[in-house]
């Protein structure tokens, strides 16, 4: 049964096929015990993650069009999360907010959490700063 199922069943599916097979009933252990006596092992298989590809609601348009520089201060600025790992398995994410023109950051905060509150929040620290002509625009 090893041979025909190309070693992917483990001792726990080996034993419910072969109790389907069998008349008599085999324990796990005893199938355990059998296949680590005759040195057959299972192939762990790697389980693929499944993404759904999500359709979004609102597609903004191109307007920098890849031009990722400014004539004045305020005029174009960038944004973008960034995760960073620390301890055994903790994460803290920085939000910030650059200027196109001399590459300046224009705020940033950091948080443990990847969520639009951390987004929002870097926003609304970098328009507080700005003057009421003044509208760039916010390229993510």
């Amino acid at each position: 049964l090893h041979e025909k199922v190309e070693g992917i069943f483990g001792y726990r599916q080996m034993t419910l096929h072969m109790n389907r097979q069998f008349k008599e009933r085999l324990n796990h252990k005893r199938i355990y015990r059998l296949m680590k006596v005759g040195g057959l092992r299972s192939i762990i298989r790697i389980k693929k993650k499944r993404y759904k590809r999500s359709v979004p609601q609102q597609v903004a348009e191109n307007i920098l069009n890849r031009e990722f520089t400014a004539t004045k201060p305020n005029e174009k600025w960038v944004t973008d999360v960034t995760e960073f790992k620390y301890g055994s398995s903790k994460k803290a994410y920085l939000s910030a907010i650059r200027d196109l023109y001399d590459g300046s950051i224009v705020s940033y905060v950091l948080g443990h959490s990847n969520n639009n509150e951390l987004v929002f929040q870097t926003l609304d620290q970098a328009t507080v700063l700005l003057l009421e002509e003044e509208h760039p625009i916010i390229h993510s």
